[in-house]
C-alpha cells in the first residue's frame, strides 16, 4: 500500500478525539460553564485533550516508511537476546534502578566520524525531497509521537477494561516511558552526538542553532525508545492491534529522519532501548510488586 496513512482509532470515543478542528469546537456547550476551581483550572491537558486540538494529519505512505519498519523489526531480535541475559539473572524481578543501569550499558558506541557523515548525508539528501504535506506530517508527529500517540492508544484500550486493569496498565505504560526516556538520556550524555540540524543548522532554521552549539544530543532517539516501549506494552494488551503499533510507530521515526532531528544510528539506537524496556515490563507482567 503506497497511499498517504491516516491514523486509525479502534474506538467511538478516540474517533471522535481524531476529529478535525472544526469538530473539536462542537463538544463545548454555548451555555456559561460553571467556575473551575483553581486546581482544575491549572491542570495539564492530557494526550487525549492535545491530539483533540491538534488532529493529525494525512501521515506518511507505507513505501515511504518500510525500511524502517525493517529495522524496527530487526531492532527487535538483537533487543530480546539481549534480554535474555538480564532474564537468566534477574528473573522476573523488577528493579527499575538496576535495569536503567544495566540497559544503557547494552547500547552500542555510536557510529565513528566517518560513518556519521554518511548518515548525516542521507539526511540532507531526504530534506531535499520535502513537502509541504511531508513536513505537516512530520511536525504533527515529532510533536505528539514522544507520548501523545501512545497514551491516546492506551487511553482507547482502556474504554472497554475493568476500572482497575485499566488504572495498572495506564501506571505501567507511563512507568516505562519514563524509563525509556531516562536511559536515553543517560546514553546521550554519555556520547555526546549532536542531532544533524546542529551539524548542519540549514537543515531546520527553526532551531536557531547558535555558533558553536553542541547539542542538543540525539544518539539515542527518545521518540524511537518511547515507541518501541509503548509497541511491545500495547501490543501484549492488544494483539489484534500489534499491527497497528508497529505502523505508527515507524511513522514517527521517519518522521525523526525527513526533519533531520537524527540520523539512522540514533534511531536504532533508540529501538534497541525501547524494546529492551519493553521486554522488561512484559516479564515483569506476572509479579505484582512495583519497581524499586
Amino acid at each position: 500500500m503506497n497511499s498517504p496513512r491516516r491514523l486509525k482509532w479502534q474506538y467511538p470515543l478516540i474517533a471522535v478525539v481524531a476529529a478535525g478542528a472544526a469538530a473539536f469546537g462542537l463538544v463545548h456547550s454555548t451555555d456559561a460553564a460553571p467556575a473551575a476551581s483553581s486546581a482544575s483550572a491549572k491542570k495539564k491537558p492530557g494526550a487525549t485533550d492535545l491530539i483533540k486540538a491538534d488532529p493529525p494529519p494525512v501521515l506518511f505512505t507505507d513505501a515511504q516508511v518500510a525500511d524502517v519498519a525493517k529495522q524496527q523489526a530487526a531492532q527487535k531480535h538483537t533487543a530480546d537476546a539481549l534480554f535474555a541475559k538480564w532474564k537468566a539473572a534477574h528473573g522476573s524481578t523488577r528493579d527499575d534502578k538496576a535495569f536503567l543501569t544495566w540497559a544503557a550499558q547494552q547500547v552500542p558506541a555510536p557510529p565513528g566520524k566517518a560513518e556519521r557523515t554518511t548518515e548525516l548525508h542521507q539526511v540532507q539528501a531526504l530534506a531535499k525531497t520535502r513537502t509541504a504535506a511531508g513536513k505537516k506530517a512530520a511536525t504533527w508527529l515529532e510533536t505528539h509521537g514522544k507520548s501523545d500517540i501512545w497514551k491516546l492508544y492506551g487511553h482507547d484500550q482502556r474504554e472497554l477494561l475493568p476500572k482497575e486493569q485499566g488504572a495498572v496498565e495506564k501506571t505501567e505504560l507511563k512507568t516505562a516511558l519514563k524509563i525509556a526516556k531516562a536511559i536515553t538520556e543517560n546514553v546521550a550524555a554519555r556520547d555526546k552526538q549532536p542531532a544533524p540540524y546542529v551539524l548542519d543548522p540549514s537543515l531546520r532554521p527553526d532551531k536557531h542553532v547558535t555558533a558553536g552549539q553542541k547539542g542538543p544530543y540525539s544518539y539515542p532517539s527518545r521518540h524511537a525508545a518511547k515507541a518501541a516501549a509503548a509497541v511491545t506494552l500495547l501490543g501484549d494488551w492488544a494483539p489484534h492491534r500489534a499491527e497497528d503499533y508497529k505502523a505508527m510507530a515507524a511513522q514517527v521515526l521517519y518522521s525523526r529522519l525527513y526533519m533531520a532531528g537524527h540520523v539512522n544510528s540514533d534511531i536504532t539506537a533508540g529501538t534497541l532501548v525501547g524494546d529492551l524496556v519493553g521486554d522488561y515490563f512484559q516479564n515483569a507482567a506476572a509479579t505484582s510488586g512495583a519497581g524499586k
